[in-house]
């Protein structure tokens, strides 16, 4: 009989990596929201960034009442900083104006209350 063959170790997988713009802050999200069964989709998502902040992750709203009450909303989904740390995704920023950070933390707060962020249409 012939010797058996020798095992072949898997090469380890290759970090992903992601754009540095909102296309690929918003699949790295994607993945990191999978990872913890967060729920949404990259049109929810989109459309949501597109309404709050234009696309820029240094948005930031002064006139609003939480900016009234000394908490600004930041960020691609304007997110004000007690909802980013009670709804932060392990493993992101705590940089509430890190892209990835404030996507991920926004929809697990939209999950938390509205089933997902594909649920949101207006200011949440």
């Amino acid at each position: 009989p012939a010797p058996a063959a020798a095992p072949v170790e898997a090469a380890p997988a290759a970090a992903t990596q992601y754009a540095d713009n909102l296309d690929g802050w918003i699949r790295q999200s994607l993945d990191v929201m999978a990872q913890h069964g967060i729920p949404g989709s990259y049109e929810g998502i989109h459309r949501n960034i597109m309404r709050e902040s234009s696309g820029n992750p240094l948005a930031i709203n002064n006139w609003d009442i939480n900016a009234v009450n000394g908490t600004p909303s930041k960020g691609l989904l304007q997110v004000i900083e007690p909802t980013f740390l009670a709804y932060h995704v392990p493993g992101t920023s705590m940089d509430m104006y890190d892209p990835v950070a404030n996507i991920t933390a926004a929809c697990n707060y939209a999950a938390d209350r509205y089933g997902s962020i594909d649920n949101v249409d207006s200011a949440y």
